[in-house]
Order: structure tokens, then sequence, then C-alpha cells
């Protein structure tokens, strides 16, 4: 084989790929069926013309039939008025007009004859265009049930041009997800062992508790002031209320004293080791 055969070769089997990759049998189908129908109309168009030049060969012989009875009239008159010779005339007439009769009647006989040919051929031409159209939509309904079926297969598989789109989109939102989750996870834990301490204020963990300290102190002296204040205002009903009230703040606030000095007479003793 030679290049150019091989060429052409390819290019027809790349073009007659394309095709098969392009058809729709459904469209395909339907179109065939328009045409099968188009050649039926002209086969009917056909008869018809053919028809018409029957019905006016039959005119035509109907007067020349009339012409012929016209003749013998003529002849009859001629031969009762003794003129032999129009009576000659009109037989002559009439027999010109007998062998146009024949001819016509030839004729006619053929055309029926062709008639009746073009009409069994439609009869089958039509049976056949019935045949195919039931064969046409049984086709087509299977094929839309099979490109259905492959479609719903390709879905539930995935493999599918859109679906593995889809399963790639839903792989992605995953990962990012999965990443945010564990970046969020990470940043709670960081906050938590305090490891942005330097970064989010300037102050560590020691200084927020003692801040801490110092905060509730400072609410616990409010808070006794508001009590002595709102006792010295009290009814004297109220005065052994109160002073059970001021003892056991006096209580509180001795038991506070004392841990103060536990915790100064500790500082002391680091201070001391440390100058050591």
């Amino acid at each position: 084989m030679g290049i150019l055969s091989r060429t052409s070769y390819v290019i027809r089997s790349k073009i007659n790929s394309i095709l098969n990759r392009a058809e729709d049998p459904s469209e395909t189908l339907d179109y065939s069926y328009e045409k099968m129908r188009d050649q039926l109309q002209q086969v009917k168009q056909g008869i018809a013309d053919l028809t018409t030049q029957k019905k006016r060969l039959e005119i035509q012989k109907r007067r020349l039939e009339e012409n012929v009875e016209k003749h013998n009239d003529q002849a009859r008159e001629a031969v009762r008025q003794d003129r032999d010779d129009l009576a000659r005339r009109a037989l002559e007439k009439k027999q010109a007009k007998m062998s146009q009769i024949e001819e016509l009647e030839t004729q006619i006989a053929n055309l029926q004859e062709t008639q009746d040919g073009l009409v069994d051929k439609k009869n089958q031409l039509q049976n056949r265009i019935e045949e195919f159209r039931t064969k046409k939509e049984t086709m087509k309904a299977r094929y839309e049930a099979a490109e259905a079926s492959s479609r719903v297969s390709e879905a539930m598989s995935g493999v599918g041009d859109e679906m593995g789109d889809v399963g790639r989109a839903l792989e992605r939102a995953e990962d990012q997800t999965d990443e945010m989750e564990a970046r969020s996870a990470a940043m709670d834990e960081l906050v938590d062992t305090g490891a942005f301490d330097d970064v989010m204020s300037d102050k560590d963990a020691i200084d927020r508790e003692l801040s801490t300290g110092r905060s509730n102190a400072e609410v616990d002296g409010e808070l006794e002031t508001l009590k002595a204040e709102m006792g010295k205002s009290a009814a004297p009903s109220e005065d052994a209320e109160t002073e059970s009230s001021s003892a056991d703040v006096d209580e509180e606030l001795e038991e506070m004293d004392v841990a103060e000095e536990d915790v100064e007479a500790e500082l002391e003793e680091l201070k001391n080791e440390d100058d050591a």
C-alpha cells in the first residue's frame, strides 16, 4: 500500500470515527423514515398523473364513440335520400373513428396495467414504511433506554465526565475541611498551652494569675467596705446579725493576713537564697 493510499485510508477512518460519534441513531432513523415517506408521496403523485392521462384518453374515446354514432345516423339518412356518395363519406369517417377508438383502447389498457402495477408497488412501499415505522419507534425506545441506563450507571459508578468532576470537587472540599479542622485544633492547643502568650500579650501566665488575685482582693476589700457601711445604717434589731457577720468577716480577714504573712515569709526566704 502506497503512502497516498495509506493516508487516504487513515483520513477516511478518522472521518468515519468522527461521524460515528456525532451520529444520533434517533435522528438517523427519523430522517430515513421521512425519506421513505417522500418516496411514497412521489409514487402517489405518479399514480395520480397516470390516472389523469388515462381519464383524458377515456374522454377522447367517448367523444369518438359519439362521432361514430353520428356518422351512422348520417349514413342512414343519406341512404334514405339516395345519396350514396354522402353515405360513403359518412361510413369512411366512421371507419376512421373506429380505428382511433381501437388505438385509444390499447393505450388505455396499457395505462391501466401500468397504474395497477404502480398501485401494487405503492401498497408494498406503504407496508414497508409502516413496518419501518414500528421498528424505528422500537429501536428509538431501546436506544433511549440504553442511553438512560448508561447515564445512570456512569452516575452510580462515578466514571462519567461530570460525575468525575463532582467527585474531584468533593475530594478537594474534604481535604480543605480536614486542613481547616486540623489548623483550628492546632490553634486551640497552642492557646491552651500558652505558646502564644508572648505574641498576644506582654504578660505570661503567672502575671495573669497575679493580676487576677489582686483584682479579687480589691473586690473583697470593696465588698467588706460596703458591708461595713450598710451595717452602720442598719436598724437596731439587726445589730446582732451585723455583729455576727462582722465577726465572720474579721475572721476571714485574719486568715487572709496569716496567709499573706506566710507568703511574705516564703518570699523572704527566696530572696535570702538568691543573695546567698
